[in-house]
């Protein structure tokens, strides 16, 4: 199972030649041979007993890279549980970020060996998401209604009337100054028997609550609309997963129904820019859905 998310480049350029900053790139010599995990951006090594390597591939644009450091180090200082990412290294001619090694396992693979045990694993997503949107962050990061209004506009499926539509919509919508994630879900949580920690921060932006809990439900409910999850049992777990949360959410934070229904249109037309063909015609049909 999985979420279907495909991460776009903030740059056309694909081409990596010599690094664009001016300071000097720390080096160090280490085997690639055997990765703890390989992505389609970037693929993880172990740096020392504390730190990991995310190693990008060639075509990965420096100045995204540079970007997540920016973002991850912003949501790090605004005190939510995340990896700190400490440098920018390049290795046998690829560039990547040193961040604190954080043991655990994903809440989407122990959710798919236990999904009987959906209401603990709902509670535990719930109270991280609860946690983070506690957190106010004013360092210079993306504003939620800006990268939604950018999404939307280069969502080409998107019929004109609708993209119209939900962008007006968006205008009439609270902001926020809470750390939000842009990409909240069960793969982005490692658990261990002690700890939890958030992951992946590319996504992240200054902006409202209600509506990063309502990406979060396009993308629970997107799992199960594009058919990927064929198990009847599964899918009544992830119902399940995703009811408890909301439930959860709302009794620690407080979420007002209204608002985030008002939320989901936006945000799934917003998706729709993600490249994802076998949501399409769900997303489209969530985007013109009315609250």
């Amino acid at each position: 199972m999985s979420f279907g998310r495909v991460t776009q480049s903030k740059s056309n350029n694909f081409w990596l030649a010599e690094p664009s900053y001016n300071r000097p790139m720390n080096t160090k010599p280490i085997s690639l041979d055997q990765p703890l995990a390989r992505g389609r951006t970037a693929d993880a090594f172990e740096w020392d007993d504390g730190h990991i390597l995310k190693l990008f591939h060639n075509w990965f644009p420096l100045e995204d890279i540079e970007y997540e450091m920016k973002i991850a180090r912003a949501v790090y200082d605004s005190g939510v549980k995340s990896p700190a990412v400490h440098e920018l290294v390049q290795v046998q001619g690829r560039n990547g970020l040193v961040y604190e090694r954080v043991r655990g396992e994903s809440m989407l693979a122990m959710f798919q060996r236990k999904p009987w045990l959906a209401f603990t694993y709902a509670r535990t997503f719930a109270r991280l998401h609860a946690q983070m949107h506690e957190c106010v962050i004013d360092a210079d990061v993306p504003k939620q209604h800006r990268r939604l209004q950018s999404k939307i506009r280069d969502a080409n499926a998107l019929p004109v009337l609708v993209k119209a539509s939900l962008l007006r919509s968006l205008e009439e919508m609270p902001d926020g100054d809470r750390v939000c994630h842009g990409d909240f879900h069960p793969a982005n949580v490692l658990l261990s028997e002690s700890d939890s920690t958030i992951i992946d921060w590319i996504d992240a932006s200054r902006g409202n609550p209600a509506a990063d809990v309502a990406r979060t439900s396009i993308i629970l409910l997107g799992a199960l609309a594009n058919k990927q999850i064929r198990n009847p049992l599964m899918r009544i777990f992830i119902r399940f997963f995703h009811r408890t949360y909301l439930r959860e959410y709302t009794r620690l934070h407080g979420l007002d129904e209204f608002e985030y229904r008002r939320w989901l249109p936006i945000v799934a037309g917003a998706r729709l820019s993600e490249n994802i063909p076998e949501l399409e015609k769900w997303l489209v049909q969530q985007a013109k859905r009315k609250p």
